[in-house]
């Protein structure tokens, strides 16, 4: 990732400031979502050169139960955030949003992963496109995934590829990333610290 020199602030809280990229874990209602958008929130408040933040979505609202997930995370949000919706090319939409040094707020991994295999495409060739944008990013990014093989075993054999895919993929976002939390209940671990 590109040095964000440009857009730091000599005045502002290290620890308020995000690394180039964060990786938030969790299990489905775990909080994972605020404690991402919480990061994001004190970078913005620690860097007065960054106006406004981006939340890229990865998911359709394809029932009423989605459209009422999507409503409250929008609702949860500020008018410092933009909303920008990707099924596939997240990889794009995350340079571009990142291309004034603001920070990004990727929600989620595991179902832009569910679109890659809904659509056929190479989960690993799309997991380097990925990466390689994470890289290029002129900005610190926030994303945020489901951690889904503490449970039990998928019955189906759809449902075992997916788990197996979510974690490999986990495992790569997370040895790329200069921070990881898994947050449980509500409550933040650190698993990896920039700091430490």
């Amino acid at each position: 990732m590109t040095t964000q020199g440009s857009s730091s602030n000599d005045n502002a809280r290290p620890a308020d400031r995000l690394p180039e990229l964060t990786l938030v874990l969790g299990g489905a209602r775990s909080g994972k979502s605020v404690h991402a958008e919480t990061l994001i929130a004190a970078h913005l408040d620690a860097d007065t050169k960054a106006r406004r933040a981006t939340y890229i979505a990865t998911a359709e609202a394809g029932d009423g139960e989605m459209a009422q997930r999507i409503a409250e995370h929008r609702a949860r949000r500020g008018n410092q955030w933009r909303t920008v919706e990707t099924l596939i090319a997240l990889g794009d939409a995350t340079v571009d949003a990142t291309a004034q040094g603001e920070p990004v707020l990727i929600d989620c991994l595991t179902l832009w992963l569910s679109n890659v295999m809904h659509a056929g495409l190479d989960i690993q060739a799309e997991t380097e496109t990925l990466r390689d944008a994470f890289d290029r990013a002129r900005g610190p990014v926030v994303c945020v995934s489901n951690e889904v093989g503490l449970g039990i075993v998928p019955a189906s054999e759809l449902g075992r590829a997916f788990r197996d895919a979510a974690g490999r993929l986990n495992q790569q976002i997370a040895a790329q990333a200069d921070r990881v939390d898994f947050v449980a209940a509500g409550l933040a671990m650190p698993l990896k610290d920039p700091a430490g």
